[in-house]
């Protein structure tokens, strides 16, 4: 099978998906799991996610796996972000990756959800017991990304998600996959569709959902059971599609990227972006993504507004025969071209209707 007929497969297989995970309002509130709905990274959520098609790294693990091949050799990036800040809700994510051989990545990640201490409330006690606890959220996932071509790459990615209070947890599977496509000179233009959070149902157990009670026509007392609901997890489907435009001898280029995301439990999302590079060592970059409803605070149904912005410091460098540090782009990161290292500082900003938006911090390692 030639390499456009895995695109054209690709494609197909998208629009198909895109149809039957058009987004359904009317179905909001009906998936569990919506943690997997919050970008945890800084770069990419400076462009409101409009870079599914473009984006390469450890970051692919959040909106493209397919682009977890685009590292020159080990990448690791950590990121912090204070979600709706003043809500006392942090999310700290971790990554890894690492080449295997001449054309495959592989690569893990983990995202911790820090929701902040609860107070005890009961049927008896509604003013509270005097306890407190602290929910544990957390996923985390194992990706393979391979390099079919100069022009094309796929990646799989399987990702666990666990959530638990005290003596009451659940304990889920998740899939992704995802392809890219790019061409061109510089390979300016680049293409991706992926499909996210694909799994069976999950569900909630316990001890905690236990109790005495009597079963009907039964005199005794006996330990029972609660049965709860099970719940599906929010699947989406993205196809983004940027294009470097390079000015300057290549010195500056610029960026517009836009992003179509398919949900199944909400709105459909649809999120424009750009990137501006000088350099390759200051990036600055904005995007808005727009949701039905977005607009009007009485029908409105996310915490969002839609604009965000983020700005990179980033030192490449490498040593040529003289010992000395020359500059290496990007671009040749990206493709792993170049034996160039890179240490990076990124942030975000993203603005919400409520609380003071969110801030995320991230500190970058090219090896």
């Amino acid at each position: 099978m030639n390499f456009k007929r895995i695109l054209g497969l690709s494609l197909l297989g998208g629009l198909v998906s895109a149809n039957l995970m058009a987004g359904n309002d009317t179905k909001r509130g009906q998936a569990g799991a919506v943690e997997l709905l919050v970008n945890p990274w800084a770069r990419s959520s400076g462009m409101a996610g409009a870079n599914s098609g473009i984006v390469r790294g450890i970051e692919s693990m959040g909106l493209n796996v397919a682009g977890l091949n685009g590292i020159r050799k080990t990448e690791i990036n950590f990121c912090s972000a204070l979600y709706l800040m003043g809500s006392q809700i942090n999310i700290n994510s971790l990554g890894l990756a690492q080449r295997v051989g001449e054309t495959g990545t592989m690569g893990i990640t983990l995202t911790s959800y820090d929701l902040g201490t609860f107070y005890e409330t009961t049927v008896e006690l509604p003013d509270g017991t005097g306890n407190t606890f602290k929910p544990q959220i957390f996923n985390f996932g194992a990706a393979y990304s391979k390099k079919f071509s100069n022009r094309i790459s796929g990646g799989l990615l399987v990702r666990g998600i666990s959530q638990s209070f005290r003596a009451t947890s659940a304990f889920g599977v998740a899939f992704d996959a995802g392809i890219q496509y790019q061409r061109g000179p510089k390979n300016e233009f680049k293409f991706g569709v992926s499909i996210m959070n694909l799994g069976p149902k999950m569900s909630y157990s316990g001890t905690d959902l236990s109790g005495r009670g009597k079963l009907q026509n039964s005199q005794n007392d006996q330990t029972l059971g609660l049965l709860t609901a099970a719940f599906e997890q929010p699947s989406m489907l993205n196809i983004g599609v940027g294009y470097d435009f390079y000015f300057e001898d290549d010195l500056v280029r610029l960026t517009p990227m836009f992003n179509f995301r398919s949900n199944s439990f909400t709105s459909d999302q649809y999120q424009i972006g750009f990137q501006a590079s000088w350099k390759d060592m200051f990036m600055v970059r904005g995007g808005y993504d727009y949701q039905e409803g977005i607009f009007n605070k009485q029908e409105s149904t996310t915490a969002n507004l839609g604009p965000s912005a983020g700005l990179t410091f980033q030192i490449p460098f490498m040593k040529n025969s003289a010992g000395e540090n020359i500059q290496a782009s990007d671009s040749d990161l990206y493709s792993g071209a170049t034996k160039s290292k890179v240490i990076a500082l990124d942030y975000s900003y993203s603005v919400t209707r409520y609380f003071g938006g969110t801030h995320r911090f991230a500190l970058l390692l090219s090896l």
